[in-house]
């Protein structure tokens, strides 16, 4: 029996950076969330709160979702790797219904554990 190839962390980065240019965030969760995933979002944010499971963090990202009503410019930067973290920068210029016209300047940080994701943190 030959044990399954697991993904590094630099593969996991160039295929999340593949996914992101293309602004498929969801995709990126269905392809390498781990099924207890956790999701940081800075203290006291006005826009979201922290998520634990592969279901709940999925949920908050519709609903955050739902609440855009216009993305006038997004960006995503290459990947930073080192160990099993990644991280990319996240410019978005957007629309939120009870926000108004919001310019997100943020650093995503990613955790990879056996070929998975398993935190995500941001920093905005």
């Amino acid at each position: 029996m030959t044990k399954e190839q697991v993904m590094t962390t630099a593969e996991i980065a160039a295929r999340f950076n593949e996914l992101a240019q293309q602004e498929k965030w969801f995709e990126i969760q269905d392809e390498f969330f781990a099924e207890n995933v956790g999701s940081i979002e800075p203290a006291n944010s006005p826009y979201m709160k922290n998520a634990e499971g592969k279901i709940p963090v999925r949920q908050k990202g519709e609903e955050f979702v739902k609440k855009i009503e216009a993305v006038h410019r997004s960006y995503t930067s290459e990947p930073v790797v080192s160990g099993n973290h990644f991280a990319v920068g996240r410019e978005l210029d957007m629309t939120v219904k009870g926000h108004g016209q919001v310019k997100w300047h943020q650093i995503m940080l990613y955790e990879v554990k056996d070929g998975q994701i398993v935190l995500e943190q941001f920093f905005y």
